[in-house]
């Protein structure tokens, strides 16, 4: 009976899991612009690698400790290419969507170097209006 509960609930946290990365997937479909997708992509990929990898203990408990690795993996690497893939992104000049407001990369650049701010501008894109 115990393990039969323990099979459930793991169950229900791998399927939660498993919706999370369903709903980065649609969020990656529906974003406007590419740091919105990477952005989308990786919260809802890192959670629900995360919630999948915490529902095969409770099948099998024995792996704890490789499980306990690969959710620590998953928590430095994902953030970590993703915002190596977002500045890269940024400084070739994929541009931002007309939506966006702040540009604080941007900002940061006109402060720290003034006499080189028009020589990087930002293109504004005309997708996802």
């Amino acid at each position: 009976m115990n393990q039969e509960i323990m099979e459930i609930v793991g169950g229900i946290i791998a399927i939660i899991g498993s919706i999370f990365i369903l709903l980065g997937a649609i969020g990656i479909v529906r974003m406007p612009d590419t740091f919105n997708r990477i952005q989308t992509g990786t919260k809802a990929s890192t959670l629900g690698t995360i919630l999948s990898l915490a529902g095969l203990f409770f099948f099998f408990p024995g792996w704890g400790g490789k499980l306990f690795i690969l959710v620590l993996f998953v928590l430095i690497t994902n953030p970590v290419s993703s915002h190596v893939l977002a500045r890269a992104a940024y400084h070739i000049g994929v541009p931002l969507t007309k939506k966006t407001v702040v540009d604080q990369l941007k900002e940061r650049e006109i402060i720290s170097n003034p006499s080189s701010a028009n020589l990087k501008k930002v293109k504004t894109n005309e997708i996802g209006d």
